[in-house]
């Protein structure tokens, strides 16, 4: 399994995806590898084995080992000896370490030779274009990550390959290519819900490519399904539904929120999720601002970060209402249970939205829950109010409503909550490990 993020390092709901399906997974005795770009600490799960490309380093001698400590136990670490990889390389000294790649994959195997250099041939030649290429560090930082991926399989038993999202596809096709076994790619999100119609020409490419190498596509919704049939021209017979999950919380009473200036009769309205474009903060504050000409008594507490947050911290100064509006910055662990514990509705305002795991975490939190129809989880669950996106009198009178009568309130979250005990991360796993009994039969 190839992600980019794993607790305790996650930007958002991708992470805590990774975390549930594969320890759902693991309960069905699901054998996983996980390889993530990051170091590995005290805090990782001990539910799966994880590698990460810090494990990873290239030299004339190469040697596998495997620790166990007694905070992780059934974690084990593979190290390779010689330098490290380092983070933010240029081009040029990717280019530089990829050829020193092929002289020691010599050293390594002689398993599919023809077809390893193969693939670090075009990667040179994508990488040898000239700086005008790249907009960032991170395009080079995905492609260290395939090549990594790819030793790290040859040193391992497996039978399909699971990748999460854009930057873990060439390392999916990689380790695909070099190993034999079916690719699966899975999308929690496409360029086109983060970008709109402003998308990246370089990240679309690589999206397009993953998909159309991969033997099965997981999407997490007939929304997402859809964009990835028009927009990337993927056979719908190709793609499987399967919706994310949650796991079931034991909830304790409210607690006060007098200590963060949040007064006893006053009511708090949550957005949770990152501060972008695709989450829609701006239609939130909107219509908090609708809410606040109606009633006084109220807080709108927005937890996360992201690249428009100055932008929406100057935009609630210039609405008048930036006293009624809380900046908690990124939230987790149990500052995530405890925001929840102390909202009274939370509101999902995304314009584009894949599938949103937060309205299940509320849900099974006792929180009454608003939903953009715009958004995946839109197709599962019913015992929760819907609105579009950029309807902010709508969306403010449906806040107004549920914090108004009690018991509009009351049976949101007593629906809300039983429907989403159904919603578990249990099931999400059959269907994931059928997919996989599927491709690798096929690949037999």
């Amino acid at each position: 399994m190839l992600g980019w993020e794993f607790p305790p390092f996650i930007s958002g709901g991708l992470g805590t995806a990774c975390y549930g399906l594969t320890k759902a997974l693991s309960n069905l005795g699901v054998k996983i590898i996980f390889v993530l770009p990051k170091p590995i600490g005290p805090e990782t799960p001990t539910h799966v084995q994880m590698l990460t490309p810090q494990h990873c380093r290239f030299s004339r001698t190469v040697t596998g080992t495997t620790e166990k400590t007694n905070e992780l136990l059934n974690v084990q670490f593979q190290t390779v000896s010689s330098t490290p990889l380092q983070p933010y390389m240029t081009p040029q000294q990717y280019q530089k370490r990829l050829e020193e790649i092929i002289r020691q994959k010599q050293l390594l195997s002689t398993q599919s030779q023809q077809t390893l250099d193969q693939w670090l041939e075009r990667e040179i030649e994508s990488l040898s274009v000239g700086p005008g290429q790249y907009t960032g560090d991170m395009y080079t930082e995905v492609h260290r990550y395939a090549a990594a991926a790819v030793h790290l399989a040859l040193q391992q038993d497996f039978d399909v390959i699971h990748a999460h999202d854009w930057m873990t596809f060439p390392a999916g096709i990689a380790v695909s290519a070099v190993t034999g076994k079916p690719l699966i790619v899975h999308v929690h999100s496409t360029e086109f819900d983060r970008s709109g119609e402003h998308v990246n020409q370089m990240i679309y490419d690589i999206e397009r490519r993953g998909l159309h190498a991969a033997a099965k596509v997981i999407a997490v919704s007939y929304l997402t399904r859809n964009i990835l049939m028009t927009r990337y021209g993927v056979s719908g017979d190709k793609i499987e539904v399967i919706y994310n999950g949650v796991d079931p919380e034991d909830n304790d009473d409210r607690i006060s929120s007098q200590q963060v200036g949040i007064r006893s009769d006053e009511k708090i309205v949550l957005f949770l999720g990152r501060i972008t474009m695709q989450k829609g903060p701006e239609y939130f504050l909107m219509a908090a601002r609708k809410v606040l000409e109606e009633m006084d008594n109220v807080k709108f507490v927005m937890a996360g970060t992201g690249d428009m947050m100055h932008r929406i911290i100057e935009m609630a100064a210039q609405m008048g209402i930036g006293h009624k509006v809380l900046f908690t910055g990124f939230l987790r662990g149990e500052d995530v249970k405890r925001v929840y514990q102390m909202a009274d509705l939370y509101v999902m305002p995304s314009v584009s939205e894949p599938f949103g795991i937060a309205p299940l975490e509320a849900l099974n939190h006792d929180v009454p829950v608003i939903i953009s129809k715009q958004s995946g989880v839109a197709e599962v669950l019913t015992h929760v109010l819907k609105v579009d996106f950029w309807d902010i009198q709508e969306m403010a009178n449906k806040i107004i409503a549920v914090l108004k009568y009690p018991p509009l309130q009351m049976t949101l979250r007593e629906h809300g909550n039983f429907e989403v005990r159904k919603l578990k991360w249990s099931g999400a796993a059959q269907k994931c490990l059928k997919v996989y009994q599927e491709v690798a039969q096929v690949a037999v």
